[in-house]
């Protein structure tokens, strides 16, 4: 049968869909937020996945990841490429192993599906979405994490992104999924019945809507200040004071605010060194009533770079960075890959992280949960770091990806992170994008990319604490094994 050659033109055609679906969900996300194909590109997978060999429905799933990998993050491409002097080829390259590389993660996950779920109907597409959020959840710490890419910031702007506070963002793409492949279900075998699922569930998100877990407390008034400092300019010795001076005469007009923010590093100065830099930006934000929050790097006590957050004036208390960027902040492989491009001999390419456990910071009498950069991608991190805050921050420095769509994607998960604990994110960036969110996850105020720039604002301080800040994506996951536990004992009846 000409459907059973194994480059058949069907078979070809149905890998083709699958790399396309993969390729297609990073429409979904920000800046371009087009969520229909957060629900479409998993149906496309899930329709390309219910036939043939074991081996092809493998292959499909990796085909999958491939182009979800090769399209959602080739903004790896700016950093290697301008940052890291390779050239064009080379840093091509490079993002094309990673990619080929890590599309692999899927392995586990589709191994499991083609053998046991993909001929079982409504819990075949039970545990096809279970097991989908779980390789989510794979990818969040394994090789320390990449929780990139996920279904659930797609459905942002949905009333299925009313199920994070509740369950997390693995919440959210455990129902966007159900709700898509019920959806394909009905529509295949023409039985409206099989909608029904997805229909209860997308009246559940709609309600929950009405739901609000935290309460108001008060307001706080906040300045983040953007330098805009140019990456190439950056770490330049003769440029060091400058860049203090810059950061200084834009908080001239902000001191007396309750909050006022600079970036991550923005002192580009050790903390062992800025002694009187930091002298006498205490007692000019002391003596007006403010609390400075600054990023600036310091120095372990063997020698090691780390990335910091202090708070000066009324408040106290400082935080070192506990997940580092792989390559950006620490080397994968050090001794093989030094020296292969410059990106990987940059000095803060060497950063030792901050201990699990860390006291909050206080800023004018508020509990502060602060993330640095990459961290706020975490959800369980962010949830725990601090029990019960007053209010989110987090600093960040994404100039490395010039105008790419990662910050925009990182300033997304931001967003989650503010809707999944029901508390305020305030976001202070070197260039972009620096904002004010509020406990729904929506945008209060923004500047533009590549201008420096203040924004004000104020924010609410809420109490109270949402499912998941009590209990975290740990439900979810046990769901989705439940799921797949049913599946599996009802497979042979």
């Amino acid at each position: 049968m000409a459907g059973s050659k194994p480059f058949s033109r069907r078979d070809i055609i149905l890998d083709v869909i699958a790399l396309l679906g993969g390729a297609l969900f990073s429409l979904s996300l920000s800046p371009l937020d087009f969520w229909p194909l957060a629900f479409l590109s998993p149906i496309a997978l899930y329709a390309v996945t219910r036939g043939g060999s074991v081996r092809r429905t493998i292959l499909r799933f990796y085909l999958y990841n491939v182009g979800l990998f090769g399209v959602g993050v080739s903004w790896i491409f700016v950093p290697i490429n301008e940052y890291g002097n390779a050239s064009v080829p080379l840093s091509g390259i490079l993002v094309l192993l990673f990619v080929l590389s890590y599309s692999l993660t899927c392995v586990l996950q589709a191994v499991l599906y083609a053998r046991y779920f993909k001929r079982q109907g409504l819990l075949g597409a039970a545990s096809f979405s279970g097991l989908w959020v779980l390789q989510e959840w794979f990818r969040s710490w394994f090789l320390t994490g990449f929780p990139w890419l996920f279904v659930g910031y797609g459905a942002m702007g949905t009333p299925l992104e009313n199920i994070a506070p509740v369950a997390g963002v693995f919440g959210v793409s455990l129902v966007v999924v159900l709700v898509g492949t019920s959806l394909y279900l009905a529509v295949a075998h023409r039985s409206w019945q099989l909608l029904i699922p997805g229909f209860v569930l997308f009246l559940v998100s709609l309600s929950a809507s009405h739901l609000t877990f935290t309460r108001y407390e008060r307001t706080v008034s906040v300045s983040l200040i953007q330098g805009n400092i140019d990456q190439h300019l950056k770490w330049q010795p003769q440029n060091r004071g400058p860049i203090v001076d810059l950061y200084k005469q834009a908080s001239e007009t902000e001191w007396g605010r309750d909050l006022v923010v600079w970036p991550e590093a923005a002192i580009t100065l050790f903390r062992e060194r800025a002694a009187n830099v930091l002298e006498d930006l205490d007692r000019l934000a002391a003596m007006s009533g403010t609390a400075l929050v600054l990023g600036i790097p310091d120095r372990h006590e063997s020698g090691g770079f780390q990335n910091t957050v202090i708070v000066l004036g009324n408040g106290e208390g400082q935080y070192v960075k506990r997940r580092l960027v792989p390559f950006g902040e620490y080397v994968p492989l050090e001794d093989y890959l030094r020296g292969v491009i410059g990106l990987f001999n940059l000095p803060m390419s060497h950063n030792m992280i901050g201990p699990d456990k860390q006291s909050p910071l206080i800023a004018g009498g508020n509990r502060l949960s602060l993330s640095i950069c990459y961290e706020v991608v975490y959800p369980d991190l962010v949830r725990s770091s601090v029990e019960s805050p007053d209010l989110l921050v987090t600093v960040s420095n994404d100039t490395w990806f010039g105008s790419s769509v990662g910050p925009w994607q990182h300033f997304q998960m931001a967003r989650m992170r503010a809707l999944e604990n029901g508390r305020a994110m305030i976001r202070a960036t070197n260039n972009g994008v620096t904002a004010l969110v509020d406990y729904r996850g929506v945008v209060q105020a923004r500047l533009p990319q590549f201008q420096a720039g203040i924004l004000r604002g104020e924010v609410e301080v809420r109490s109270g604490l949402t499912p998941f800040s009590q209990f975290g994506s740990y439900p979810v996951l046990c769901f989705c094994l439940l799921l797949i536990g049913i599946t599996y004992l009802r497979r042979d009846q």
